[in-house]
């Protein structure tokens, strides 16, 4: 299981928090803010932008991962870059079923952590835990 500081996670629950706010959601009215810490050390947030026709919003953390991605850090750290993903949203569910998809591609495995508005732990998980039986890139042997 992957590790992190307690220092890393209260800056990653602070940052996904705050980014929660910038949510652009005129539609479902349902805020989401992600952060996620990267094998490099460093973080990243965003938050879902919502579309008139839902099928085009961006969700908190696939925007985050391509954020990322936009800043380097597959070129800093390789493919497997995500080490930890806090989403903040109210009540309790975990990233949809695209969203683990993506994190699958980039990270074999990573902590995930449900977080309320006010800050709250609400569960910790993996993504081996939420998606057990993923199809990565690994299976196509790529590292």
């Amino acid at each position: 299981m992957v590790k992190i500081a307690k220092k890393h996670l209260l800056q990653l629950i602070k940052a996904a928090v705050k980014v929660r706010k910038n949510a652009y959601n005129p539609y479902s009215h349902y805020s989401v803010g992600a952060s996620i810490l990267t094998v490099s050390g460093r973080i990243y947030v965003s938050c879902n932008a919502e579309t008139v026709s839902y099928t085009g919003t961006d969700h908190a953390e696939s925007s985050t991962i391509t954020r990322a991605i936009a800043d380097g850090e597959v070129k800093r750290s390789g493919r497997k870059f995500i080490k930890a993903l806090v989403v903040v949203h109210e009540g309790k569910s975990g990233p949809c079923g695209l969203c683990r998809q993506r994190i699958a591609e980039h990270a074999d495995d990573c902590l995930i952590f449900d977080v309320s508005p006010n800050g709250k732990i609400d569960k910790t998980t993996s993504l081996k835990k939420l998606l057990p039986y993923a199809f990565t890139p690994t299976h196509l042997g790529i590292k």
